[in-house]
């Protein structure tokens, strides 16, 4: 007997708590959008393929930004345009992904447009769904490289002409005229029959990636009600009879990944991979590091290892060199680590942070959204930053600066008058190695050696080596020499 059952891929999120909004069941996009369906199209080969835990969605500028509300799998998000930049990064580091391209034609024909040619013409292994709707839908309807000539736009209000806009690029012909790609198609999203074709180009862009064949992209010909002001059904019958005319539907290129006419197989089919550190440093000439400069892991407590650190301060309170000494230490004890600087235009008295991953384990993203470690050298840091701390995680305070406590109880508190210490030892732009010996004392992650280390090779003016040795070590002892109140919540070191 037949049974119907209606359900969303597993690919999908089974609730859309990433959306903002009353409603986590629907998603953001306009009646009539065709962004709804592509997704769906992706989910259901995903499923179907069972690759959802090998999948990276990257996402660019555009409505196709909001992939990462509702695919359940790795997801990037890309400056405007960068997207196949990301992809080839992402593909060649992680072999074994299975990495897609998820664009506008704003952003791939637009400002992208040199990216997406030379990720084509290299023949990454990646898949790219290229979604034209003729205009830039989300940002207020303006002119894309695909607008029809005659078409109105918000930038074109007496319609694109050819004497001052010039044509409507025809990407998909464009790449097609490259040698590496091995498989390109135009589809359109309207009625089922289409539907259907687009399903079936999609999961082929799927499975030639699968298979490691090389580029491949699928062109989808989408409605946009909103943007264009008309409703549903005129977008989708605009889509068969105006844009189609020009924009012809069909396969542009299908090689299936097998050399032609004596060429050599698509480059991104099969690559080299360089993976161990031995090889990397052949590549650059380099010898294997003297085992003096290797220092031992310290057994650190459970809630210590494998950290997610955020410092914060004003420019001028040696943030960034904080972070990048405790990367530097971390690798000089084998862990893996990642440093990202983050600061506003002044070199003094702006706001700084920095993200720092310490980890055992191979670190997927250098970016910190919920930090288990705070450094708050500032107040506004503290006010900032307060709430992005896990639970149970540890609040380093430079109580010199900040004279409030942390309003939170179930994080630890560290109280370590960093500026007043390093104005004591006649430095005060040493506050930083202060916390940074405090955060070291504290923790037991790191020891001394490797601290003093990576300062000696990072900081290049020896005149600051003595004193920062003397701050990182005056740190530390302040943290050992002082109780530790506890309570069932909240750790306080005074």
């Amino acid at each position: 007997m037949r049974k119907d059952i209606l359900q969303k891929p597993k690919s999908f999120y089974d609730t859309f708590f990433r959306k903002p909004g009353a409603n986590p069941q629907s998603t953001h996009y306009c009646p009539g959008c065709g962004h709804g369906v592509i997704h769906k199209l992706i989910a259901e080969a995903m499923d179907d393929f069972g690759i959802q835990e090998r999948t990276i969605m990257i996402s660019p500028v555009g409505c196709s930004v909001f992939a990462y509300y509702y695919f359940d799998c790795g997801n990037v998000q890309a400056a405007h345009g960068r997207a196949p930049a990301i992809a080839t990064g992402l593909k060649r580091a992680l072999p074994d992904s299975i990495v897609i391209s998820y664009q506008g034609d704003g952003d791939l024909a637009g400002i992208g447009g040199n990216n997406i040619l030379q990720a084509a013409n290299r023949g990454e292994n990646i898949t790219v769904i290229f979604v034209n709707n003729a205009i830039y839908g989300m940002t207020g309807a303006q002119m894309a490289p695909t607008t029809l000539v005659g078409q109105k736009t918000t930038t074109t209000p007496l319609g694109r002409s050819v004497e001052n806009e010039g044509y409507p690029l025809r990407m998909s012909e464009l790449l097609a005229t490259l040698k590496a790609p091995v498989y390109i198609e135009r589809v359109a999203i309207t009625d089922a029959k289409h539907v259907m074709q687009a399903r079936k180009a999609i999961r082929k862009a799927i499975q030639n990636q699968i298979e490691g064949r090389g580029f491949s992209m699928v062109e989808a010909l989408s409605p946009c009600p909103t943007g264009w002001g008309v409703t549903p059904c005129e977008a989708k019958k605009w889509v068969a009879e105006v844009m189609a005319e020009y924009f012809k539907l069909g396969v542009y290129k299908d090689k299936n990944g097998t050399p032609q006419n004596g060429e050599s197989p698509p480059p991104g089919a099969k690559r080299e991979i360089v993976t161990t550190k031995k090889e990397i440093l052949a590549l650059l000439g380099a010898k294997e590091e003297a085992t003096d400069h290797k220092f031992t892991q310290l057994q650190a407590g459970e809630n210590y290892q494998n950290p997610r650190i955020k410092i914060a301060g004003f420019g001028g309170q040696g943030v960034l060199l904080l972070g990048r000494l405790l990367s530097e230490a971390a690798m000089l004890s084998d862990y893996h680590t990642t440093w990202l600087p983050s600061y506003g235009p002044e070199m003094r008295g702006g706001t700084a942070h920095c993200h720092v991953n310490i980890s055992n384990k191979r670190i997927g993203s250098p970016l910190v959204s919920e930090a288990d470690v705070l450094f708050a050298m500032n107040l506004p840091s503290l006010d900032k930053f307060e709430n992005e701390v896990r639970k149970g995680g540890v609040i380093f305070v430079n109580s010199s600066l900040i004279q409030r406590r942390v309003k939170r109880k179930d994080v630890e508190a560290v109280y370590v008058p960093a500026t007043g210490i390093a104005d004591n030892l006649g430095q005060t732009k040493s506050a930083n190695m202060v916390m940074l010996g405090a955060y070291a004392g504290y923790t037991g992650l790191l020891s001394l050696k490797s601290i003093l280390a990576a300062a000696e090779s990072v900081v290049k003016r020896k005149e600051f080596k003595k004193v920062n040795e003397k701050a990182i070590k005056t740190g530390m002892e302040f943290v050992r020499n002082r109780k530790v109140k506890r309570s069932e919540s909240v750790v306080e070191l005074h």
